[in-house]
């Protein structure tokens, strides 16, 4: 069986190709750059949100608007009602904001997080622009939608009796999010984009596989065959 990495970079070079119109050549070694992206009015004609994607700032909101849009329309299809999170709330380090405060704790460095009490999300701005800057802009295109997992979790009461099954559903919620973009046009991959993922997902996954502790998220391979199964199969396969 492929290795959790393999299937990754099949998934997402299948998209690729679907995005980009095929080819009967044999395929090429892809460079460091990526293709051009689209112009700034393409991508709001295409996405229906009032944001380019043409940077750090603009890329969270654009992902954000989004998925929202994603998980209204997943709602709307199941008869049900998808509520918006209340605050979208960027703060710095240990210079969290008293907003940014979840049920009495207060934020931490490098982090981002859903608080259902209070209904928002909040994340360390200075560490995900670090792993923008370092890894790609795909790093927002996977934290953010994870997070609006939790989201979403929440509004379905979603419990596990182990924390690391909420983040892995999180994780594949997050993977069916950003298919159903592709698939609706709403957002293009680019070349590379496997390869930002695969290490974000290298990134934030769990040195060992301590399953059992409360703040478990899993280990890369769990949290990347996690996010595959979700950006193949779609949601109710999560």
């Amino acid at each position: 069986m492929p290795s959790p990495r393999v299937l990754l970079a099949i998934a997402l070079s299948a998209a690729l190709t679907a995005s980009c119109g095929g080819s009967d050549e044999e395929p090429v070694a892809s460079s460091p750059s990526k293709k051009p992206k689209k112009t700034a009015e393409a991508v709001k004609a295409a996405s229906g949100c009032d944001e380019a994607g043409d940077g750090f700032e603009s890329d969270v909101k654009l992902v954000r608007c989004l998925t929202e849009k994603f998980w209204a329309k997943q709602f709307k299809d199941a008869g049900g009602t998808y509520q918006p999170i209340k605050k979208f709330i960027a703060y710095r380090g240990n210079k969290a904001p008293s907003a940014a405060n979840c049920a009495g704790e207060k934020a931490e460095p490098e982090n981002a997080f859903y608080c259902s009490d209070g209904h928002f999300i909040a994340y360390d701005a200075d560490w995900m622009k670090s792993m923008y800057r370092q890894i790609g802009d795909s790093a927002v295109y996977f934290v953010v939608p994870h997070e609006f997992g939790h989201s979403v979790q929440a509004q379905l009461e979603t419990e596990f009796k182990y924390n690391v099954k909420l983040e892995l559903q999180a994780d594949c919620y997050a993977g069916a999010t950003l298919a159903g973009l592709v698939e609706s046009e709403e957002l293009e991959l680019e070349e590379g984009d496997d390869d930002e993922l695969i290490a974000n997902l290298e990134a934030v996954g769990d040195p060992t596989d301590a399953w059992w502790e409360p703040d478990a998220h899993g280990t890369p391979e769990k949290r990347m065959n996690a996010w595959v199964k979700g950006f193949e199969k779609g949601v109710d396969a999560c």
